[in-house]
């Protein structure tokens, strides 16, 4: 970018009267960066950090593509992690795992709804109370949140409107699911309601407003850290109005598994018609376009943060992380559009970073997880890890290696409880009770025992993925990523066996994990 070539990571000589040595000695100063904050070279004050959440956003299947601004500003001035994972694929659990670095069997939100604790009383009297914001307050950070929170955040049975989580000082949070006009918001507590004028109310575009107010508004002395969650790309899918337009020609990829057949798949991948009628492949066509159209006032959105970083000098003491709570499918194997599969399209999720230390253009392998975002977060404020009761592992090390040392995991879980109605879809009663998210065509999204457990393996020796089903088939599905990056072959039949035992012994392990034993890898 021509107009800003400031660097998150280039750093300035510090100023020291005449009476110190021309420089520290390499024990002192690995020391201090071992103990302290992470800080910027000419600044006592800890780092800040900011974080875009979008929704929905996938990297498989072109997600990314839009955002130009984004892959400028944040990915060619630092890292982008090619093999970022959520560890659970639908957004209040995968939101819950960010907010605690924690899986969901240990966090307890297991889907989307009030009865799957998605900002529960009991959420909120554990987890949430334990979250990484409030480390952040005690270290006098300036918070400020804005945006999706949590599904069920704001109904009554949730504590409403006037439940502000610990650790907030601003707190502007979205009521229920993403919107993008007529919500409301918990403004600091109090009910907020906004209508359909573009101007004052699109929420991506009054998120990043009320954000540069509190950039403005600020105090000097202190850092601060900004969660920014808008809508995009989770439907409606309404895009600005200057927007509306693009992107017309674009049609959802045909290549990989799309419009494939779920064959030797779960029995709710068996069930879509295949092919697909044209009216589904019309319907996904047009999400998948005005998707990409509602990122472009994200894209914005990145761009103006920066900018604005960088007229308060706070740009080159500022780690900026853009991250989705889960991936997307539009058509792959015959799904028309949703989350919660097991599958890459739907696990695998953006992240980039840039901040002081992070070099320039990095193209990371390592596997990071978003359970990893609470401690990386922490680590960069300083705070002790091993006081901080966490499944995932700081990925400081991988971004920074001359600020921490770390090691890559060799393999990790990812999980998900399916989500059902009592009652038959009246889309499709063939089906019977027990199946959620069906569209015409009886094509169903999810079902109570589409609940599953994977342990994805990803290093030098191996790049699989083992899961297991909770049905009562106990269904078990096995890709080899390095022949098949597009899961079309279930290979258990075909497996040797010694690997099977190996892959199921480590879900069994990692499905019971807590903190320290979630990142014991000693087994082979």
């Amino acid at each position: 970018m021509a107009d800003l070539k400031i660097r998150a990571g280039a750093t300035r000589s510090p100023q020291r009267g005449g009476g110190h040595s021309a420089a520290l000695s390499l024990v002192t100063l690995l020391s201090a960066l071992l103990t302290c904050p992470v800080r910027c070279a000419e600044s006592d004050k800890p780092s800040n950090i900011i974080v875009v959440l979008v929704d929905d956003q996938d990297v498989q299947i072109g997600g990314m593509t839009p955002m130009k601004k984004a892959k400028a500003y944040i990915g060619d001035e630092g890292a982008t992690f090619v093999n970022s994972f959520t560890v659970t694929p639908l957004c209040c659990p995968s939101r819950s795992s960010i907010l605690t670095g924690r899986y969901p069997h240990n966090h307890e939100v297991r889907n989307n709804s009030l009865n799957g604790n998605c900002s529960s009383l009991q959420w909120q009297k554990g987890p949430e109370a334990e979250a990484f914001p409030t480390y952040l307050n005690k270290l006098k950070y300036q918070t400020f949140f804005s945006g999706k929170y949590l599904n069920q955040y704001g109904s009554k049975a949730a504590g409403s409107v006037g439940h502000i989580p610990p650790g907030w000082d601003q707190w502007h949070a979205l009521v229920g699911n993403s919107q993008y006009y007529n919500y409301t918001l918990s403004v600091n507590g109090k009910e907020e309601k906004h209508g359909d004028s573009y101007e004052d109310d699109y929420l991506t575009d009054l998120i990043l407003n009320r954000s540069l107010h509190f950039l403005d508004d600020r105090s000097p002395q202190h850092p601060f850290f900004l969660m920014l969650s808008p809508p995009a790309c989770h439907s409606p899918w309404t895009a600005a109005p200057q927007y509306q337009k693009e992107f017309k020609d674009v049609q959802a990829p045909r290549d990989g598994s799309f419009n494939k057949p779920g064959k030797d798949k779960h029995w709710l991948l068996r069930q879509p018609l295949n092919p697909m009628p044209n009216s589904s492949v019309t319907f996904l066509d047009n999400a998948y376009r005005k998707r990409w159209q509602t990122l472009l006032s994200v894209d914005d959105m990145v761009e103006k943060l920066v900018k604005k970083l960088d007229s308060i000098k706070e740009l080159n003491n500022t780690y900026i992380f853009y991250t989705s709570d889960n991936g997307y499918h539009t058509g792959q194997f015959s799904l028309p559009i949703d989350k919660r599969q097991l599958y890459e399209f739907d696990i695998r999720i953006p992240l980039m970073v840039r901040g002081p230390g992070i070099k320039p253009k990095q193209v990371l392998q390592a596997p990071v997880l978003n359970i990893d975002l609470a401690p990386t977060i922490l680590d960069i404020a300083g705070v002790n890890l091993s006081s901080v009761n966490v499944d995932g592992q700081s990925f400081l090390a991988q971004m920074a290696p001359s600020l921490r040392n770390g090691t890559a995991r060799p393999y990790f879980l990812v999980e998900y409880t399916g989500e059902g109605q009592p009652t038959s879809d009246p889309t499709c009663p063939k089906l019977g009770p027990g199946v959620s998210q069906c569209f015409p065509d009886c094509v169903c999204e999810d079902a109570y025992n589409n609940t599953y457990a994977c342990v994805r393996t990803l290093d030098s020796k191996m790049n699989m993925q083992y899961c297991e089903f909770a049905d009562s088939e106990s269904f078990v599905e096995v890709y080899n990523l390095t022949s098949d990056p597009h899961q079309l072959e279930n290979i258990v039949k075909k497996v040797d066996p010694s690997i099977l035992q190996i892959m199921n012994q480590r879900l069994i392990k990692l499905q019971s994990c807590v903190s320290d034993s979630c990142r014991d890898y000693k087994q082979k």
